[in-house]
């Protein structure tokens, strides 16, 4: 285990930052049970690390229904990771969504949380009282996302060539709107991987194990430069992963889908909103939902 966990308050007051390792958490949260809420975060927090290094072995290797893990994080890791089965992935696609999932699930245990969310390196799990409601930001894009508590969402996670994470396909960001933050971390992973250009001349890709000396995905390749696509070439990657995200959204709690790539946007389930001091290209086009 890496150190000591690190748990303080922004200069802003309102929100607390805990990280430990690799993992890096922003929280926020409203209502009157907010004080002992951030207490019972920050409690869960100190411990969450060691139970995922002592299954770690096996979350690193690919999703099966046969093993039976220990830790609470590690099983909802396993159950996000299987929506794909049988296509290759690990629980290890789900690290980030899992973790603010159990925070988030610490705090919406105490009484008088009106909303809050856990924003982990930009996986978010959220807690959304009746009536309340929160707003995330669409990455790749000056758009907005308003979710309801009556909406089936309290999970928002991204994926792309460029972020933390490794991915096998082009995509700037696939942004995914989920039941838990666990299986949008998944479903964000899986789909930017179909977003893809196989063979490209632009596309330049890597062993991960080249790339990561320690990444799960040993010797498949994956993106570590993208160059000038033509729109036609954007266009034919983003279908598809819009194509595969459809296949996804008809097994899996998926309530929403955004792609991004070169300047090109596709939107799947739930309306996103331009915001209004969106770039000009944006605001002339209206992002609505398409039929699944």
């Amino acid at each position: 285990m890496s150190g000591w966990a690190q748990i303080q308050w922004l200069p802003d007051g309102s929100r607390l930052h805990l990280q430990h390792g690799p993992i890096d958490l922003l929280v926020e949260v409203w209502g009157p049970g907010r004080s002992e809420a951030y207490d019972r975060a920050s409690a869960r927090f100190e411990t969450i690390l060691q139970e995922m290094v002592d299954e770690l072995d096996m979350l690193r290797l690919p999703a099966c229904a046969d093993v039976v893990f220990k830790g609470v994080v590690a099983r909802e890791m396993q159950r996000a990771a299987q929506q794909a089965l049988p296509e290759f992935v690990t629980p290890m696609a789900a690290v980030a969504g899992a973790v603010a999932d159990e925070i988030a699930r610490v705090i919406a245990s105490r009484d008088g949380v009106l909303r809050a969310y856990v924003n982990n390196g930009g996986d978010a799990a959220l807690v959304l009282a009746d009536g309340q409601v929160l707003t995330s930001a669409v990455a790749g894009a000056d758009a907005k996302i308003a979710i309801h508590a009556t909406d089936p969402i309290r999970g928002v996670a991204t994926s792309g060539w460029r972020g933390r994470s490794l991915s096998f396909g082009v995509a700037d960001s696939v942004t995914v709107l989920s039941k838990t933050a666990a299986q949008a971390d998944v479903a964000a992973t899986l789909i930017a991987n179909h977003v893809d250009l196989p063979n490209h001349p632009e596309v330049c890709k890597r062993p991960a194990h080249a790339v990561r000396d320690d990444s799960e995905l040993g010797d498949r390749l994956v993106t570590v430069h993208v160059g000038n696509l033509s729109d036609a070439d954007a266009g034919r990657a983003l279908e598809s992963g819009v194509h595969y995200a459809r296949s996804l959204m008809k097994r899996s709690p998926i309530a929403g889908v955004f792609l991004t790539l070169a300047g090109q946007w596709r939107c799947l389930g739930k309306m996103v909103q331009v915001a209004p001091d969106a770039r000009p290209e944006w605001r002339s086009k209206t992002l609505l939902s398409e039929d699944i």
